[in-house]
């Protein structure tokens, strides 16, 4: 398979989440092994980003790239579920503002832009990082199992004490075509949460508009759920685009038990420093075993957050 990228330049802007203040995105056609590149404008010019686990400093609310003294971009889940649901391999990402619009507080706002830029098929093979070995991460409950597979394949459970969410289960095996039906989930939360953050000044730019809010009764939003499992979807829609901080798009079957952006990034540093629990590889291509160097997942640092 190969890689891809946008056919031409488009752009966006809306509320950021944390800021409350409008910010803007530039998304623009990238050459061939270039991979995803955050161009993040401040006051002292533009500074480079790329996906990285190590990377991730803060999995408060949301996921944010970059580093506590340096530059820094939030909220990028959303749209890099886009990214990696689309099969995107190359792009620029300017940023104004220091965050991603929020939009309605899903990746269907992304899947429309880059549908109007077009796809464009480029000349080099997709490379991919191939889950080698089954293994299980787990704390305090929540855990995120992992074996080998030839796809991108997501089986999700939460389980929430809410007489509108309650046990929801729901299985992706992502491909462009499959990627509509998580990306509309809009991200979730409760009344109580949405007052305590915004009276720290956190999530200053949330709303009903882009997010689904409950109370102890049911959901505020006038139009209600876009579907019955909205929140399960979410969860699938959160770990795709946190999958998307690893260099390499992975390949595997994943297992997630209430996970969340800190068990998600946790995971991943693990699975870029332990190199022989997964392989590269190129799409399409038939397997190659490589020396076994296999080191089983540990129990999650009670440090993280979900």
């Amino acid at each position: 398979m190969q890689q891809r990228s946008i056919k031409r330049k488009i752009r966006c802007s809306g509320a950021g989440l944390h800021s409350g203040r409008r910010v803007g995105l530039v998304f623009r056609p990238a050459a061939e092994n270039s991979g995803i590149i955050f161009h993040v404008k401040g006051a002292h010019g533009a500074r480079t980003l790329r996906p990285d686990p190590e990377l991730v400093s803060c999995t408060c609310l949301a996921t944010t790239l970059g580093l506590e003294e340096g530059a820094r971009v939030s909220t990028v889940e959303h749209l890099m579920a886009a990214v990696r649901g689309l099969g995107i391999d190359n792009m620029h990402i300017d940023v104004e503002g220091g965050e991603i619009p929020i939009m309605d507080g899903s990746a269907a706002v992304f899947v429309r832009l880059f549908g109007e830029a077009g796809l464009r098929v480029q000349d080099a093979p997709r490379r991919v990082a191939r889950i080698r070995e089954s293994a299980r991460f787990e704390r305090e409950g929540k855990y995120i199992a992992v074996e080998p597979y030839d796809g991108f394949l997501v089986d999700c459970s939460i389980s929430f004490p809410h007489p509108s969410i309650g046990a929801q289960r729901f299985c992706l095996n992502l491909t462009p075509e499959t990627f509509p039906e998580v990306a509309d989930a809009r991200t979730f939360g409760f009344l109580r949460d949405v007052e305590a953050l915004r009276e720290s000044g956190l999530a200053l730019g949330g709303s009903l508009d882009n997010a689904v809010v409950l109370d102890d009764k049911g959901v505020l939003n006038p139009e209600g759920l876009r579907r019955p499992d909205e929140f399960v979807r979410h969860k699938i829609l959160d770990f795709i685009g946190d999958a998307a901080m690893f260099p390499l798009p992975l390949r595997g079957k994943f297992r997630l038990h209430c996970t969340g952006h800190g068990l998600n990034n946790e995971f991943l540093r693990h699975l870029s420093a332990h190199p022989g629990l997964w392989a590269r590889a190129i799409e399409g291509c038939p397997q190659r075993e490589t020396p076994r160097l296999y080191s089983p997942l540990p129990r999650a640092a009670a440090a993280y957050a979900g």
